[in-house]
């Protein structure tokens, strides 16, 4: 038989994170209350008082997102160490054919060269090239007839290596995004393999940016 408390379980349920911000305090249970209170009345077929979802809510305990957070936490706790590259310049063309013939200069480029960042995303309609300073402008050079949909300099990156479990744990990233989000940090791009994850941020951010990473390794 479905109960007020039971369908409250169930819609807060479909997210663990609010969950997390429940746990944290950032949620006034009132309004969450008066949000979900329609599809409960849906539910049950009848009205149901906003102070009766207020006590399901209070009585939920942490559940899933108490579980989601320790494998999290632990998972953070053994992050490798961190690389900081400084320097950066970020460059979005339009994707074309000829764009994505020259991709082999490009790599034939970066062979040439030692000690430096280079990272190539193709999406689905444009690509963007993350270089360090000191190919910038030959990489301009060898794509000048492209078409430029932005350029940005003063970047700086900093890559994290994860354990090889972090596929195994949905969360990890919102959880390291949201800590810097928190810091007003803004992310500039994001680069992943399996197992390394790497932001890209204004070069006068990434001094704060690179605390926040060390208190959550260290658990604070």
């Amino acid at each position: 038989m479905l109960s007020i408390g039971k369908i409250t379980e169930e819609i807060i349920g479909r997210s663990p994170f609010l969950r997390e911000a429940m746990t944290d305090d950032l949620i006034n249970i009132s309004s969450l209350a008066r949000k979900i209170k329609p599809e409960i009345e849906e539910a049950l077929g009848k009205e149901v008082k906003e102070g009766a979802i207020v006590m399901a809510i209070k009585r939920m305990s942490p559940g899933l997102y108490h579980r989601l957070n320790i494998k999290i936490t632990n998972i953070i706790g053994e992050l490798g160490d961190f690389l900081v590259r400084s320097n950066l310049e970020d460059f979005t063309f339009e994707n074309t054919e000829s764009l994505r013939l020259k991709q082999a200069d490009l790599v034939q480029l970066v062979n040439s060269e030692s000690d430096i960042f280079y990272t190539i995303c193709r999406g689905v309609t444009e690509t963007t090239v993350i270089c360090s300073q000191s190919i910038s402008q030959r990489v301009e050079n060898l794509l000048i007839n492209e078409r430029l949909k932005s350029h940005t300099r003063d970047l700086a990156s900093i890559t994290v290596k994860l354990p090889a479990v972090n596929s195994e744990v949905y969360g990890i990233y919102y959880y390291i995004l949201k800590h810097l989000a928190w810091e007003g940090l803004n992310i500039v791009e994001i680069v992943s393999t399996a197992n390394e994850f790497t932001i890209i941020v204004k070069q006068d951010h990434v001094d704060k940016a690179f605390k926040v990473l060390m208190q959550l390794k260290r658990g604070k």
